[in-house]
């Protein structure tokens, strides 16, 4: 570790403490040229979740995105506040589940969970989020989604 004052490389460790929550590493440092005393911290460092979009574009998972079109999809729907957030956070964990290897998911896999999830719970909501999701472009495209999941209700 570079030492703030003179520069140099060498020092020594004086204490190691762990700090709190676990996740780092308080060290106290004296450089072993100038004898100046600094604090390092070590952490872990985790790349970040990602999501690829359909054009190959990656960005960093959004969770209030997740949440805001869940919501959207819910609106003026018989379904608690608690219970969006709920499934908001099944829908994460699926996902980082899902993506772990690569530490990404495509939107169509993580639409596709969304979809799954809201066809147990309520399925105008689904029919929302799907015409979007989707992209409906005729009328014939959303009646037959509607007609996909009646079957698929009375097949379960």
């Amino acid at each position: 570790m570079r030492c703030p004052n003179c520069g140099n490389l060498e020092d020594k460790v004086l204490e190691s403490r762990t700090m709190v929550n676990g996740e780092s590493i308080r060290r106290r440092r004296e450089c072993l040229s100038c004898g100046y005393r600094f604090t390092s911290y070590e952490r872990i460092d985790e790349k970040p979740f990602m999501v690829v979009k359909r054009d190959g574009r990656r960005q960093p998972f959004d969770r209030q995105k997740l949440e805001k079109g869940i919501e959207r999809a819910l609106e003026k729907r018989p379904v608690s506040t608690n219970m969006v957030e709920q499934f908001s956070n099944d829908i994460e964990d699926l996902a980082i589940k899902q993506g772990k290897e690569a530490r990404e998911i495509s939107t169509s896999q993580l639409g596709e969970l969304v979809l799954e999830k809201l066809s147990t719970i309520d399925k105008v909501a689904y029919i929302r989020f799907a015409s979007v999701y989707r992209h409906f472009e005729t009328l014939d495209e959303f009646i037959d989604e509607v007609k996909n999941i009646e079957k698929r209700g009375k097949n379960e």
